[in-house]
């Protein structure tokens, strides 16, 4: 009966990994869950909204190349009395004069600052969306994660529950072979011992559950169900370590990111000086007035002005910002080189915990076989009275412990994979093939990037 009952541990313990093709029809896939957190993840949805704040820099920079339009209207009441010089008679009555007229400023050169502005908006909303693909993978790594762990405690659980299960069995046969004298009262206690400490763990394992649960519903959105064993992604994976980190270098959205940091603070830089060069606007004014005078019942006035200012000297902020811009542009440069080093770092690291998790899952499995096979030939020596029953106890402890680090290698097998998938920047639905829509931020910007004039958001908002 203990043999049976410790073959349930196992199967819990199987249950934890699986491979295209031989895991079972369950409620609830490692693929699902990750399309429900990319689609549903509220912190991922705040920073998509994030992106397109960013896009509405650009339209605000090309502001620069339109023209500045305004009209004005006047009227009033005006009361005069009015005496010339040596004039024989007053001027004296009331006027309503008023007025309209439109004025339209464009500039036509201001040292390429609103070029400048523009490009430099353009890639605050390149680097905006590789934030959000950095994000996008954080979330993934997190519900892929959060899966694991579920089925890593929850199969944790049940070897605890077998555990108990066999070690109340085999309190009860100490029992009965101390009632017929067989074994002593020592061996009794040492049952009853282990199978305290066997529930502590039980209860342990239960509390860790739990919280995985809590966690779950947290990230993915709602309580777990049923989970399908998860799978590796090493099919998505390069074949090499030096192939992992040249995608690494190039694909991973904190190095993109970086890189497009670089960029803006060289065109804030270019922005800054372009306040040293002059500037040429043109000014265009109409303007239709009525009874400003006596003498002028009605006048109609029109203009069109160049105007050239060259900036000599405006107390030497010019120059401050222009060197802060050449430090800060520097500093970007540096946080670009050591964001590549921990990008390969990182590759590294989750390579090697990579080729470590499969090598620990073929262990932990031929220690769980192993160990099973020296609990049954325990059992059968301890019914020869070759063995005592604390040598069965310690054999049964040896094959839970067997089983636990059975289940954490598969589940650091699978995380392992979907960590490196992270760190070369791929982890996204598109390489996945998810069976989802994928966000595309490149629709909102294209949907205002143009926009003169209007106060509604894309939404409808």
């Amino acid at each position: 009966m203990g043999g049976v009952k410790a073959l349930t541990g196992a199967a819990a313990a199987a249950l934890l990994l699986a491979f295209a093709g031989t895991s079972p029809v369950l409620a609830d896939t490692i693929e699902a869950a990750l399309v429900r957190a990319y689609q549903n993840n509220p912190q991922l949805n705040a920073q998509r909204a994030s992106v397109r704040v960013t896009d509405e820099n650009v339209p605000q920079a090309l502001s620069g190349y339109r023209p500045r339009v305004s009209v004005t209207a006047s009227a009033g009441y005006q009361y005069s009395d009015v005496t010339a010089a040596g004039a024989t008679s007053n001027l004296t009555g009331t006027q309503v004069p008023r007025a309209v007229g439109i004025t339209a400023t464009q500039t036509l050169y201001n040292g390429q600052q609103t070029a400048n502005r523009t490009r430099a908006a353009e890639s605050q909303v390149s680097s905006a969306r590789e934030g959000l693909r950095v994000l996008e993978q954080s979330v993934m790594l997190s519900a892929a994660t959060i899966y694991m762990d579920y089925l890593r405690d929850a199969a944790t659980v049940e070897v605890q529950r077998s555990n108990v299960r066999v070690l109340e069995q085999t309190l009860k046969q100490t029992r009965d072979r101390f009632n017929v004298g067989e074994v002593t009262r020592t061996d009794v206690a040492q049952s009853e011992a282990q199978l305290a400490a066997g529930r502590t763990q039980l209860l342990s394992a239960e509390s860790t559950l739990t919280t995985t649960r809590s966690n779950f519903r947290r990230i993915i959105g709602n309580e777990p169900v049923a989970l399908q064993a998860g799978s590796p992604v090493d099919r998505f994976l390069p074949a090499t370590l030096p192939a992992a980190i040249e995608l690494g270098l190039t694909e991973n959205p904190n190095v993109t990111a970086a890189m497009f940091g670089v960029d803006i603070s060289f065109l804030n830089t270019k922005v800054n000086e372009g306040a040293l060069f002059p500037t040429v606007t043109l000014t265009a004014n109409a303007q239709q007035a009525y009874e400003q005078t006596y003498a002028v019942n009605k006048q109609f006035t029109a203009s069109a002005i160049a105007q050239l200012s060259i900036p000599v000297y405006q107390g030497g902020g010019e120059y401050s910002l222009i060197r802060q811009s050449k430090e800060t542009l520097a500093q970007q440069r540096l946080a670009l080189d050591q964001t590549r080093d921990q990008a390969r770092a990182t590759v590294v690291q989750f390579w090697g915990a990579l080729l470590a998790g499969r090598a620990q899952v073929s262990s932990a499995q031929a220690q769980v076989q192993a160990s099973e096979i020296a609990l049954n030939g325990v059992r059968e020596e301890a019914k020869a009275g070759q063995r005592t029953t604390l040598d069965v106890l310690n054999a049964q402890q040896a094959l839970v412990n067997a089983r636990v680090a059975l289940v954490n290698a598969q589940h650091d097998r699978v995380v392992a994979s979907y960590s490196v998938l992270s760190a070369i920047g791929r982890l996204s639905p598109t390489v996945m093939k998810l069976n989802t829509n994928v966000y595309d931020p490149s629709v909102h910007y294209h949907q205002v990037r143009d926009s003169w004039v209007g106060v509604r958001t894309p939404d409808g908002r």
